[in-house]
């Protein structure tokens, strides 16, 4: 499990001072990447609310387990304000989209053209916005987030479903052992 901390407790746009993920770290350097920036952004800015609370700063603790979402929210001294999960069935064709998509802009990353990475790179923002708005929907009666927030934690459920895809992912490519993509 790694940690991201705020530098500064001071930061008074950010009510996150440390996130977290369990699981595996995947050998995907680009999803790792995704991951570290989503982690950087939440911490140096956010709208953060766990729902009938409003003393921040927070640890946020995400996890995957099965489809559900798993989440834990505690104070800075480590009081568990909410520990629940949510359902991601609803999200399944988001994630899939969003995957196939990610997969897409970095494989053509060494011979695509400036203008068609950028072109992939829209549709990509896209699906993580419609991703991000529908996760956000998902939370609305346990935590207030704004988009930004709503987009940087729709980014870790991805980074989670790829470092687990080997054994969860159904429905998302996969290299099999000859090397090709498939569809499971």
């Amino acid at each position: 499990m790694e940690v991201a901390r705020v530098v500064s407790a001071k930061n008074v746009n950010s009510s996150l001072c440390e996130v977290s993920l369990r699981g595996p770290f995947c050998r995907n350097e680009h999803v790792e990447r995704e991951r570290s920036l989503a982690i950087a952004h939440l911490i140096r800015s956010n709208v953060f609310i766990p729902v009938g609370h409003d003393r921040g700063p927070y640890r946020l603790h995400l996890a995957l387990h099965g489809d559900e979402l798993g989440f834990q929210i505690a104070t800075e001294k480590r009081t568990i304000v909410i520990n629940d999960h949510i359902s991601l069935i609803p999200m399944r064709g988001f994630l899939k989209h969003f995957v196939l998509s990610c997969e897409n802009y970095y494989d053509s990353m060494p011979r695509a053209s400036i203008a068609s990475l950028a072109k992939i790179d829209v549709a990509r923002c896209a699906l993580r916005d419609e991703g991000a708005e529908l996760l956000k929907r998902r939370l609305a009666d346990k935590l207030i987030v704004d988009s930004d927030t709503a987009r940087q934690l729709f980014t870790l459920v991805y980074v989670l479903f790829m470092r687990n895809a080997p054994t969860h992912a159904v429905g998302f490519r996969m290299k099999t052992a000859a090397g090709e993509s498939s569809f499971h």
